[in-house]
């Protein structure tokens, strides 16, 4: 018997799901026979949870292991956790690694969405529950659960505040624009890019920004033809500098770059940099996700204007509860069961609030919570 009860042939497919006031309930029915104090249930220290972290390079992600790991093992769970510097097979490698040390739980913060689904087959075979971290994992009914942020609410976020820091709404334009998107074997990218554009391309259709470069998808479903590989920011800065040798001579100014991330607004910043954009003066709107330490020194020091924070320390919270309701065989709580269609099923998901984070509300959003130190940021 494993460390922790293991799913019944019927397992989630066929569970019911209880709607409650605030959010809507997956049960889960354990096998008999399971340890712990409870019948079906195992004790914190009787299961091994593997974690999978797509790479150490950005920061974000030294973060969500970190906290996730901590907070399971203060809870008393035995974890593994492994970052595969984002590279394909050795994530496959390494979760192959947590199914042959009999790992009952595998979280999992994929680098390929659609790459998983033979090694997900293994794991199941093996009754292993699958919850996927951040980003979706496509293609497979191997994935039982699903924590992430509200992705196309990031996107959104990013649209308005370009909308409402140029006056579209009350006509005001030209300007331009220099769209970019995520990476292309990324799921969170397109919902990143569909909340964006859904604000953005009506001004776009309208002329009141313009987008000297030419690259303007002409919908959400064209957001790969400007997706820049692995989330780079040397592949982000060669792209901005590309568009501003070809497209902007003549003293043609870029107004704002929609970037979707972080990592992307530091290339971007570098490229403008290099281009002798001055902040202050002609610096463009650049917007961002994740509030890396770099990125908020960025913006106290007007390099970039904005970046929506996701708080990991919630997100490592709720997969954490996730992993304790399974363990215990009660029910596992989401609040979405209709957006993350994986292409195979409807994947039970907990959608957790985005923030704006701004130069103005640095100290209240990021330092008075504890996120960062104040001497982190120079405050």
């Amino acid at each position: 018997m494993s460390r922790v009860w293991k799913r019944t042939a019927a397992g989630f497919l066929a569970a019911g799901m209880v709607v409650t006031l605030t959010a809507c309930s997956s049960e889960r029915e354990p096998a008999a026979g399971g340890g712990g104090t409870e019948e079906g249930a195992a004790s914190a220290e009787e299961t091994l949870v593997g974690i999978a972290m797509p790479t150490k390079s950005l920061e974000r992600w030294n973060r969500d292991g970190a906290n996730l790991e901590e907070q399971l093992q203060e809870a008393g769970y035995e974890t593994t956790l492994q970052y595969a510097d984002n590279k394909v097979d050795q994530q496959i490698t390494q979760l192959q690694n947590m199914i042959n040390q009999e790992a009952d739980i595998l979280v999992v913060a994929s680098i390929d969405g659609t790459a998983l689904a033979p090694v997900l087959q293994t794991a199941a075979d093996r009754d292993i529950t699958v919850i996927a971290y951040d980003r979706l994992i496509n293609d497979t009914e191997n994935v039982d659960y699903y924590a992430t942020f509200d992705n196309y609410q990031v996107g959104q976020l990013q649209g308005q505040f370009i909308e409402e820091q140029l006056g579209l709404a009350g006509g005001a334009g030209p300007f331009n624009l220099e769209p970019f998107a995520g990476s292309p074997d990324d799921n969170n990218a397109k919902f990143f890019f569909s909340g964006a554009w859904d604000v953005l391309l009506p001004y776009v259709e309208s002329g009141q920004l313009v987008v000297p470069s030419g690259k303007s998808p002409a919908s959400n479903d064209d957001w790969q033809s400007i997706g820049i590989q692995g989330w780079g920011s040397d592949t982000a800065q060669a792209e901005m500098e590309n568009r501003l040798n070809s497209f902007y001579s003549g003293g043609t100014q870029v107004d704002v770059v929609l970037s979707p991330n972080d990592s992307l607004a530091l290339g971007i910043a570098q490229a403008l940099e290099g281009a002798g954009y001055t902040p202050g003066q002609n610096w463009p709107i650049i917007t961002g996700q994740d509030a890396d330490n770099a990125n908020v020194l960025n913006m106290l020091a007007d390099k970039q204007s904005m970046s929506v924070w996701k708080d990991t320390r919630e997100l490592a919270a709720r997969a954490a509860t996730m992993v304790d309701q399974i363990a215990q065989g009660e029910t596992v709580e989401v609040n979405d069961e209709e957006t993350y269609e994986n292409g195979v099923k409807v994947v039970p998901t907990f959608l957790l609030p985005p923030v704006v984070v701004t130069p103005e509300n640095v100290q209240e959003t990021l330092v008075d919570s504890g996120f960062y130190e104040a001497g982190d940021l120079g405050l």
